[in-house]
């Protein structure tokens, strides 16, 4: 793993906002999962709540600032179903009731996923949430919080953008280093279009630092996917002109002298060419094989 930013585990990030690290950190939770108390009154807003193997460390930092700040939690965000972001909703619930017994448990929100999906977790079976809606609004004192449906990591992804200073919480759909993983390059390559026009100011993300200067990153991850879309296309029409190639075929020659590349590098390949069978522009001889170019003989 690359060497990461130093983040430490509290840090007040503006007037409105505090962020509280997971203490997971890991090769693919980077510095581990960031988790937002949003507002500046008593009933604030919780954006993810890490995961449940590091749940101990995490509950006794939202602690500390609870107590610092004379807050609770009014309502829980959970940008996606990912077990590091929706793991800890239960140990948080367990801390609010030990804390202010005598009120209503938050509210927990979660966008619904797609209806054909089946992977899911034991974090996500036991958690109780209320569907959110793209556009929704959720207001406590000192903060607005619009939903942004922004699917494509997953099919339940949702932003969440502080209208007033125009701030956007970006789950997993942007890192504050390195590039995201997806489960769907053609709904994610339309979110960070969505987002591009939106143009935060700021970018608070899943994992990693701020973003002060958010919209060259933007940029880069939708110019590095095209052009790893170009060079799958320019293989296909190349070396597969006379018979269609997999998906590890062309693995092969994009990370040639790289081989220990090549089982991580076949998903992302995977889901390029899925894109550009949904667009038409290339075609599938045979379910989990077989591509070329649309026409290509």
């Amino acid at each position: 793993m690359a060497t990461l930013t130093n983040l430490p585990p509290i840090a007040r990030l503006s007037s409105k906002v505090i962020r509280i690290l997971g203490c997971n950190p890991g090769p693919m939770t980077l510095q581990g999962t960031n988790t937002y108390l949003v507002g500046t009154g008593h009933r604030r807003v919780l954006v993810d709540s890490g995961e449940s193997k590091t749940a101990d460390a995490y509950i006794k930092l939202l602690n500390n600032v609870l107590n610092e700040e004379n807050a609770t939690v009014e309502h829980l965000v959970v940008t996606h179903w990912h077990h590091d972001h929706i793991g800890g909703v239960e140990p948080v619930h367990n801390l609010l009731k030990s804390l202010f017994p005598s009120d209503k448990r938050p509210t927990v929100w979660k966008l619904p996923r797609s209806s054909d999906e089946h992977e899911t977790s034991n974090d996500e079976k036991s958690v109780q949430w209320e569907p959110l809606r793209d556009d929704q609004v959720m207001e406590v004192e000192g903060a607005k919080l619009q939903v942004k449906y922004t699917p494509g990591h997953t099919s339940d992804h949702a932003c969440l953008l502080l209208q007033d200073e125009n701030i956007l919480f970006s789950g997993d759909c942007i890192l504050g280093e390195g590039t995201s993983v997806f489960e769907d390059l053609h709904d994610y390559l339309l979110s960070l279009d969505k987002i591009l026009e939106m143009r935060p100011k700021i970018i608070y993300p899943g994992h990693g630092p701020v973003l002060d200067d958010p919209l060259p990153r933007i940029q880069y991850y939708i110019r590095h996917r095209k052009q790893r879309e170009e060079e799958i296309l320019r293989i296909l029409e190349e070396e597969g002109n006379n018979k269609p190639m997999t998906g590890m075929n062309i693995v092969q020659l994009i990370y040639k002298d790289i081989p220990n590349k090549w089982p991580v590098a076949w998903y992302t390949v995977e889901q390029h060419l899925r894109k550009l069978l949904k667009e038409g522009k290339v075609s599938q001889e045979q379910e989990g094989g077989w591509w070329r170019v649309q026409g290509k003989l």
